[in-house]
Parts: structure tokens; sequence; C-alpha cells
């Protein structure tokens, strides 16, 4: 990283779980000052906005919540429609049931608009292509994509970063190791889909990714 980033402002896209918490502290460390902002779009718990405000009050971070309802009126999904099970992608389907169709697009537009208001030029979001879910807004091309299409909507030099991109769930467990958090993100973030921070319900697909890539990083670096 850039010793010239030192010199910089970064706003953190935080939703209270594993992977944006994550880039919260590693934000932390490679910038000068850190701003976060969460959305509240009608998701299944509300308490990983919890989370995620108790981690940034104690690190003196200052963080915003978006009302982000009208995402629930526009599409189907098992994360903001409590009727509805979660479940993991089917034979012949590419993507779960989880898939909140346009999500990072319009969280990232709108973090890009909140940035370009207080003079922040940095964003930097979790996802990963590598642990992705087949979820089609966490590919790498489509952050580019859209990096591009924001600099030229706004007239304005956002450089949006994903330092999780190339990562899965072990090597991501093992940058909040380096970061010394890792016992912050294993027991205080919420990604679990049944809404039980920490280690979660054991069972839901987020949880066993989870727990798969924290096993794997025992094993490999412990």
């Amino acid at each position: 990283m850039s010793s010239s980033l030192k010199e910089q402002d970064i706003l953190v896209v935080l939703s209270g779980g594993q992977d944006s918490t994550t880039c919260l502290f590693w934000a932390i460390k490679n910038f000068r000052n850190v701003k976060a902002i969460g959305f509240n779009y009608g998701q299944r718990h509300e308490l990983e906005l919890q989370c995620a405000r108790k981690i940034c009050e104690e690190n003196n971070v200052s963080y915003e919540v978006l009302d982000m309802g009208l995402l629930n009126q526009l599409t189907t999904n098992s994360l903001t429609r409590k009727d509805i099970e979660v479940q993991a992608a089917k034979e012949g389907e590419s993507t779960p049931n989880s898939l909140v169709e346009g999500r990072n697009m319009i969280f990232l537009t709108f973090a890009a608009v909140y940035a370009k208001t207080h003079n922040i030029k940095h964003i930097v979001t979790g996802v990963s292509q590598s642990d992705f879910s087949g979820y089609p807004d966490c590919r790498d091309t489509f952050i580019k994509s859209l990096n591009v299409t924001l600099n030229l909507s706004m007239d304005y030099e956002y450089v949006i970063h994903t330092p999780l991109m190339w990562l899965d769930k072990c090597d991501t467990w093992k940058l909040s190791d380096d970061l010394g958090v890792l016992d912050t993100i294993k027991d205080r973030t919420l990604t679990c889909y049944n809404g039980i921070i920490g280690a979660g319900c054991g069972i839901c697909p987020s949880c066993l990714l989870r727990a798969r890539g924290l096993e794997e990083f025992y094993k490999k670096y412990r």
C-alpha cells in the first residue's frame, strides 16, 4: 500500500459482517481518516448494523446508516423476506435465493454520492470473487466497470478498493489476524442469516462458509 494513501480519506461500506468489518480495519491501518456508511434495506437482521456501529464508536469512526427500504420493494429474496427460507443455489441455478438484485451497484452508487459530498475519493467494499456465492455484483469486472461509470457520472476521480477480491475465507481470516483484530471479527461481527453474532447458527450457508474458512485458517496458519 502506497504511503501517500496515509494522507487520504476513505469511506467504508460497512454492514457489520465479517468481510466489511475486516475492510474497516484495513482502512484504519492504511488511510488517514476513515468514515463508514451502512444501509438499512429491510434485511433480516438490523442487529448487524448495531454491531457495525459499536465497533465504529470504539475506533472513533463516524458511521451513518441510510434508509434504503425501497430496495425491499423491488426484489424478492430470502435476505429481505422473512417468509422465504435461505437456500443455496439449486441444481441448474447460478445464484442462491439470497441474491439481492443490484444491491452492490445501488449501495456503491449512494456511497459515491456521499463520498463526494464529503470530499472523499477512496471507497472500500468487502466483495470477493473468490467467495462470492454466485453473486454477479461481487465480481472484479463489475467493480472496475462501476468505478469507471461513477467517475464519469459525477466527474470525480473515485478509487474503489477491494482488498478481499482475490482472497478466500481462509485468507480473509488471515488478513484480520494480520491486522490484529481476529477476535473482534470472530466474536463481534454478524454474518449469520439467522441473526446470531459470532459463530452464528452453524447451519446456514453463510455460517458454513465462514466456519470452513476459519477451520482452514487455523490448520494453515496456526
